[in-house]
């Protein structure tokens, strides 16, 4: 069955906001970058099977707050003293190579969808900073929030995090994003797999589960929510239009940047 046509806006004040892994990406981001980490050197083949064993589990279990937590620790500690310029490099030098291949053709498909439609695109995930910003300048997205690693004086990861995009985390970004972009939520979308993201899809008016776990499907059939299945992949140089994604990097890379400040600000001031 075809989706439903969005339809078009009078205004600029619909955001559309979709998640990363398993929504636009058939697997985790962190999981398809192991092969070049393993290939630089930062990861023996100890910890590419302990990632290879992960996956499968993400894979066939989902992920739920204890999984997620997990996830992020090992992460952080495995990343501890790494480079941050060095990992930016790496994710941009090889990311057409480790994600052209498993991008979701008809996530790309929904994202034209509703740049047609005039609305704004997001990428609020949380993966690191340094894969999903690049990420969302590939796919010409209007900007993106992200799980955001600390670093030290020297630009080499402490191990601790700055902000975790997370659950009802992400909703505090996307509001940041509706303030800055001067969105309306109500009339937003939001596009996820998983049920930690529940916060995310309860914060717009328009919830869409793609690929959802169990629970999400349980609960996405209970409240009546549109419910997709993202299954091609296709390389996006094939389908990215040129000319929206190298002129929608200058902006991206400023509301990535624009977000993150006002959101590590909002966490100091709460502390």
């Amino acid at each position: 069955m075809e989706p439903p046509p969005i339809p078009r806006s009078d205004d600029d004040g619909v955001g559309a906001f979709f998640d990363l892994d398993k929504t636009t990406i058939a697997t985790a981001s962190m999981f398809a970058f192991s092969g070049t980490l393993r290939a630089e050197g930062l990861l023996d083949p100890h910890t590419v099977v302990r990632a290879l064993w992960g996956r499968l589990v993400f894979k066939y279990l989902g992920a739920d707050h204890d999984r997620m937590e997990d996830m992020r620790n090992s992460a952080l500690r495995l990343c501890k003293g790494w480079d941050r310029a060095r990992i930016d490099a790496l994710v941009r030098e090889t990311m057409e190579d480790v994600i052209d291949p498993i991008v979701f053709e008809d996530a790309i498909a929904e994202m034209e969808a509703h740049r047609a439609a005039g609305h704004k695109v997001f990428m609020v995930s949380a993966s690191p900073e340094e894969i999903v910003r690049p990420l969302a300048q590939h796919l010409g997205a209007d900007g993106s929030v992200s799980t955001l690693a600390a670093v030290d004086a020297d630009g080499k990861y402490t191990g601790e995090v700055e902000f975790y995009s997370y659950g009802p985390y992400k909703v505090i970004a996307m509001e940041a994003l509706a303030l800055e972009h001067d969105l309306d939520l109500e009339r937003s979308y939001a596009y996820t797999d998983s049920v930690t993201d529940l916060p995310m899809l309860e914060a717009v008016g328009h919830p869409i589960a793609v690929n959802p776990d169990k629970a999400l499907a349980k609960i996405a059939q209970e409240r009546g929510w549109e419910i997709r299945t993202f299954t091609n992949t296709i390389p996006l140089r094939e389908r990215v239009n040129e000319h929206a994604r190298t002129g929608a990097v200058v902006a991206a890379g400023a509301s990535a940047l624009a977000g993150a400040s006002w959101l590590v600000r909002r966490r100091k001031r709460a502390a």
